[in-house]
């Protein structure tokens, strides 16, 4: 259900009175996955400036549909003992049938990268990897360290042969990198013949440093 919170602009310190939403069912209000996709359900305009700000809160975003549940969770918000309490509860639930993919993740920019992912049809942990092959790729060719660490996300899939792209920032601006969708085939290859790489809990955290504890 939908809440109001007071929130203060990040430029003049303006408070305003926004609406929270404490869950995001895309199959009760399918109008809300654009809104999600593009990021401005969670964007509010200063009165007093006019700033554009983020606004911070937890919420779940669910897709029957595709069977995705995402629970965006700034950190800090719960303690980890009960985030995991809570998740398990939630798997386990019979509301919830077999095939159900559960992530968490803690900004909005992730739940915006999350829900594009799924949308496309493509598993998160396969790009995970792909990412991982495609950082260590940069910083081979560039010759620069700092590549390896660099944030990529998923952008889209464009073309004939549904490449893949991604976007990142350096040097602050904003870039981007494509690959062919043979390496996502090659990526589902790897983690189909170790399936010891793979999320555990009730609902994990599938980013940059999970993927890196595995090749660390």
């Amino acid at each position: 259900m939908n809440t109001k919170m007071l929130a203060s602009c990040s430029s003049c310190g303006c408070k305003k009175e926004i609406t929270v939403h404490g869950g995001i069912n895309v199959g009760e209000k399918p109008e809300l996955k654009a809104l999600v996709k593009d990021g401005t359900l969670f964007v509010w305009d200063c009165p007093s400036c006019g700033s554009a700000n983020l606004a911070t809160y937890q919420t779940i975003y669910h897709d029957p549909s595709e069977r995705v549940m995402i629970w965006l969770l700034p950190k800090g918000l719960l303690p980890e003992d009960k985030v995991a309490e809570l998740g398990r509860q939630i798997e386990a639930s019979s509301d919830f049938p077999g095939g159900y993919v559960f992530r968490r993740v803690s900004d909005v920019g992730s739940l915006v990268e999350k829900v594009n992912i799924f949308d496309a049809g493509l598993d998160d942990t396969v790009l995970e990897m792909c990412k991982y092959v495609t950082r260590m790729e940069m910083a081979g060719k560039a010759g620069e360290k700092d590549l390896g660490s660099a944030q990529l996300k998923f952008y889209r899939t464009d073309g004939p042969d549904n490449d893949i792209e991604f976007s990142y920032p350096l040097n602050g601006q904003m870039h981007g990198v494509r690959i062919g969708f043979n390496v996502y085939g090659d990526c589902a290859g790897i983690l189909r013949r170790n399936p010891s790489i793979k999320p555990s809990g009730g609902f994990p955290v599938v980013d940059q440093a999970w993927i890196a504890r595995f090749f660390g």
